[in-house]
């Protein structure tokens, strides 16, 4: 009879623990939402965050404000985020190479994204495309490896930043290839972009958003793009995978709030963000900047994170890639 009573009591009280939550998830949201982005204005993350953010206030019937922190390849913003208040008002517009590729290339970050963060849906994806000057000597990918091995020192390439992904994709692609490459970090994808326009470098490795109208008015030419499959809007572009088997990188972009944010808001997030996501306008907005509509469950944005986590892991020492 006790026992009976405790587990009743027991029941009892858990319901009532649980009763606030229910009933203010249910109300949710009383106020404006911040979406932190932890890049600078203009870039990729930011577009796609913005966009999102203005159709999911007109859902939520609150605002949802972009909020720019960015520094140290992503990890200020994300830091930020992850030490926000768990109650569903913040979150992150995050990309891999913060969440997945950080924690392999500095050797101390102030976050666990693993830890720190929940998974609300992950957004898109954008492959990377391989550019040249025009002036370099090679109108193909092929013909790009063979000067690079030819050289007798080696060609210079560029990306957004130390340990970004175009950082280590253009390592993957070296290391696959047989080739040297020098590479030349940037604080940022339109630094990158300007001194490959003035042909200092040989080479960018880039979301495909960023160069996509500089590759329609030819003052960059495309060798390669690193998604699984060519894509419709270069469909003479190779992959890299169809030279070198199993290659294949994109950039993702999705939302994460900071842990222990109830389970109902993070559904309640990822059911209304999947809504925008299914829109005509905005999936012909995100194809427009070469991004391919993702969306889904949290399990599967979670799985992604742990499996890219795991495949960077080598690629990042074999390049002994290591920022302080």
């Amino acid at each position: 009879m006790n026992h009976q009573r405790r587990k009743i009591n027991g029941a009892l009280a858990a319901a009532a623990l649980f009763a606030p939550w229910a009933e203010w998830s249910q109300a949710f949201p009383t106020h404006p939402l911040r979406m932190i982005i932890p890049f600078a204005p203009g870039g990729t993350t930011d577009v796609i965050g913005r966009l999102v953010a203005q159709h999911l206030s007109d859902l939520l019937g609150q605002q949802v404000i972009a909020d720019n922190r960015s520094g140290a390849s992503g990890n200020i913003g994300t830091d930020l985020a992850a030490k926000s208040p768990p109650d569903g008002y913040t979150m992150v517009m995050s990309f891999d190479g913060t969440m997945t590729i950080n924690p392999h290339t500095y050797r101390k970050l102030p976050f666990d994204p693993q830890r720190d963060l929940t998974p609300i849906v992950n957004v898109g994806q954008a492959a990377l495309v391989l550019v040249t000057h025009p002036s370099v000597p090679a109108s193909t990918i092929q013909e790009f490896t063979a000067l690079a091995k030819a050289a007798t020192s080696p060609l210079y390439y560029s990306s957004a930043g130390m340990g970004s992904t175009g950082h280590v994709a253009g390592e993957l692609y070296a290391s696959r290839a047989g080739i040297r490459m020098t590479h030349v970090p940037y604080k940022g994808g339109a630094a990158a972009l300007q001194d490959l326009l003035a042909g200092q470098i040989q080479m960018l490795v880039t979301a495909l958003p960023t160069v996509e109208g500089l590759i329609a008015n030819g003052k960059v030419r495309p060798l390669a793009v690193t998604s699984s499959q060519r894509l419709r809007t270069l469909p003479k572009v190779p992959t890299l995978g169809e030279l070198y088997p199993g290659y294949e990188v994109a950039s993702w972009y999705g939302l994460l709030a900071p842990a222990s944010t109830p389970s109902a808001i993070i559904q309640r997030l990822n059911t209304d963000i999947n809504k925008v996501l299914a829109r005509p306008d905005v999936r012909e907005r995100l194809d427009g900047l070469g991004v391919e509509v993702l969306g889904g469950t949290m399990e599967q944005f979670a799985a992604t994170i742990r499996n890219d986590t795991s495949k960077w892991a080598k690629v990042v020492k074999d390049a002994g890639i290591q920022i302080e």
